[in-house]
């Protein structure tokens, strides 16, 4: 089984969530570029767990952004996580970090 969560914020820019949670969890970011995403930080946890952090806005076509979750517009940083139902935990040590919201959470 595995959790995915997604949770947003304005009270951080991406590069200011990933020293945050690196410090806090004990995890490294990765700085990363893509054509698609812009830049964002990635970790990768030896138990698969993957969190990235990135701008809800995403470079698009003719030099509009579109938004990667288009439900919530107002969210300027967006923090993925996906790991095995074992590290649900993360999501507790996510949801105590002040101006980050968990916005949906599922389970497959």
């Amino acid at each position: 089984m595995t959790v995915s969560g997604t949770y947003g914020t304005n009270s951080y820019t991406a590069k200011e969530l990933a020293g945050l949670l690196a410090d806090r969890l004990d995890v490294t970011f990765t700085e990363r570029e893509s054509d698609y995403l812009g830049v964002y930080f990635l970790a990768t946890l030896a138990d698969a767990t993957r969190l990235q952090i990135q701008p809800n806005a995403i470079p698009g076509d003719g030099g509009e952004d579109d938004l990667h979750d288009d439900e919530h517009p107002d969210v300027s940083v967006l923090l993925l996580m996906t790991s095995p139902a074992a590290a649900e935990h993360f999501n507790d040590e996510l949801s105590a970090v002040g101006g980050l919201t968990r916005l949906r959470s599922t389970r497959s």
